[in-house]
């Protein structure tokens, strides 16, 4: 268990009501770790990572004893005391070479692990592309291609598909504007054929170029700018369900109001009901006309109107 800190000053409040859960949480922070051994290719790797999610990582360069499906207290403390519930730690032995884990936390407790493998041969780093980058800070388009990640039952693929999201999410955008779609992320993978190993998850980076077409619409263009990276799924270490289900949930502000008595029709129409009292007729004010005036010789008998000679006759 960490220990709970005690403010000493109004410095130090602040900074920890900063890392309290809050209604509109910050961008998540990535914390970017290497291990006792760790191949070059690796270490590029987590550089060319490190310049996609600018400015929302920390990239540490020492060398950390880590292994984190064995023992994960390191990664839970290097997330506490960081402020970081997304992790990536590489390292290279002979049993798991070039592999990355993504970690993702949650209360700086480990929710969730996948470890890929880098595939050396294919790897191409943001350099060996030899044309214009994007700005950094921009929120990439994320496309994916292959039914294994659209699977209905829990896999390694779909994990991977939606810790990708969370990694390259950024922050929350309430309008996009044009002129910052700078640059897509495709992942993807081939059907899986029984028999054979696992599809590579094959990840490329594309920048987006507009130009003239002669028409209201500019054509649109892609121009892969790197990285280059295809992994090998390893291992995985799903989420507790109890703690998954505490990791979805909004606060109830956050939560959408619902309007009574309105619906939409068939068409599409807003329909809206309204509840009103009970009503007094009596006191109702109708239209004076002059045909329902009143004669002078008329009386009422027991809640009858009577007019005219009906109601001479019965007077006598």
């Amino acid at each position: 268990m960490l220990r709970q800190i005690k403010p000493k000053n109004a410095r130090s409040k602040r900074a920890l009501e900063k890392k309290e859960p809050q209604l509109v949480e910050n961008p998540k922070m990535t914390l970017i770790l290497r291990g006792e051994k760790c191949s070059n290719i690796v270490q590029l790797a987590l550089a060319d990572i490190n310049s996609l999610k600018r400015p929302y990582t920390t990239k540490f360069t020492k060398k950390n004893a880590i292994h984190p499906f064995e023992d994960a207290a390191s990664l839970e403390f290097f997330s506490e005391k960081n402020d970081a519930s997304l992790l990536i730690f590489g390292y290279h032995i002979k049993k798991r070479p070039h592999c990355l884990t993504w970690v993702r936390c949650f209360e700086h407790k480990v929710l969730d692990m996948l470890e890929l493998y880098l595939d050396p041969e294919s790897f191409r780093t943001l350099d060996q592309f030899k044309n214009a980058k994007c700005a950094v800070g921009l929120k990439p388009m994320m496309s994916f291609t292959g039914t294994l990640f659209e699977s209905p039952t829990p896999n390694a693929y779909t994990l991977a598909k939606n810790m990708f999201l969370d990694f390259f999410r950024g922050h929350d955008a309430a309008s996009v504007d044009v002129e910052g779609l700078q640059f897509m992320i495709h992942i993807s993978a081939e059907e899986e054929v029984e028999g054979q190993s696992s599809p590579m998850i094959k990840l490329r980076v594309y920048r987006i170029i507009t130009k003239k077409s002669g028409q209201k619409l500019p054509r649109v263009e892609i121009e892969e700018m790197g990285p280059r990276m295809d992994f090998r799924v390893g291992r995985v270490k799903e989420a507790d369900e109890a703690m998954w289900k505490e990791a979805l949930k909004r606060p109830k502000q956050l939560e959408p109001k619902t309007k009574k008595n309105i619906d939409m029709d068939s068409m599409g129409d807003k329909i809206g009901k309204i509840h009103v009292g009970k009503q007094d007729l009596s006191t109702l004010q109708t239209r004076k006309m002059k045909g329902l005036k009143r004669g002078r010789n008329e009386m009422d008998i027991d809640g009858e109107t009577l007019v005219g000679e009906e109601a001479a006759k019965r007077a006598k």
